[in-house]
């Protein structure tokens, strides 16, 4: 009779090599929590994903916004009218012009755009050649009826209801500079004067509406008041006046802007 033995390491290395490979095959729990893991994962790239996309939209909305407001696709008129100094007053009514006018001229030149939908004219007016009139920014807002002047050698603002016996509306000063542009029509204009008082100081600008909440922005602002509307306002009296000329209309504009 034959006795067969086992070394009882080997028996062991067989052992430890089976539990190896057991290890090895993934258990119903191991594959779960892999599950698990992934779907987080894609989760979480889904609201990436939409997060950038909303980002990008808000970065092409605030695009068009700004383009549309600060850079607008509006045409841009350079242009000029001829005047004559005088000393017509602008009345509370309608401009008259006067049918002779002197043969020495002078020259104003501005820069022009219109935004026809919303009712609202920009001027610029830059350091004149012949005058003593400040340079200017300018912008009427049909919409608000008011009328801003910002003084770009002072750095300040004034406000003041729009006066449409002076100022003519967007389509029709839209019209002129046209028809200046076209050289069909060349104004030989002439020089009204207004006077204004700053009154009071303004702090908020919210109710005066974006496009003049714009321009003022940062600038101290005023308000104006007619001179000859001040009870008890001498003419002769000393005061502080800045000057600045420019069209709106037909005529040449001179707004004499004093501080008491």
């Amino acid at each position: 009779m034959v006795k067969l033995t086992f070394n009882g390491a080997l028996g062991q290395k067989d052992l430890k090599k089976d539990g190896k490979e057991e290890a090895l095959i993934p258990t119903e729990k191991d594959v779960e929590e892999g599950v698990f893991i992934r779907q987080q994962s894609r989760a979480w790239c889904w609201c990436m994903c939409l997060g950038l996309a909303l980002l990008l939209s808000g970065v092409l909305v605030g695009g068009a916004y700004l383009y549309r407001y600060y850079q607008p696709d509006y045409p841009v008129y350079f242009c000029g009218v001829d005047y004559v100094e005088g000393d017509y007053m602008v009345p509370e009514e309608e401009v008259m012009v006067p049918e002779d006018l002197p043969s020495q001229l002078r020259r104003i030149q501005e820069t022009v755009r219109i935004l026809e939908d919303e009712e609202v004219e920009f001027i610029n007016v830059p350091v004149p050649e012949f005058s003593s009139s400040d340079p200017a920014d300018i912008v009427h807002d049909f919409n608000r009826r008011l009328t801003a002047y910002l003084d770009l050698n002072l750095n300040k603002c004034y406000v003041i209801p729009l006066n449409t016996s002076i100022v003519m509306p967007p389509r029709d000063f839209l019209e002129l500079l046209i028809n200046i542009k076209a050289g069909t029509y060349l104004p030989q204009s002439y020089l009204v004067h207004e006077q204004m008082m700053v009154t009071e100081r303004v702090d908020d600008l919210e109710p005066l509406g974006n496009f003049i909440k714009r321009l003022c922005k940062g600038k101290d602002t005023y308000k104006l008041q007619r001179r000859d509307t001040i009870m008890g306002m001498q003419k002769r009296e000393a005061l502080d006046c800045h000057k600045i000329r420019h069209f709106g209309n037909k005529f040449v504009v001179e707004t004499e802007i004093c501080t008491p």
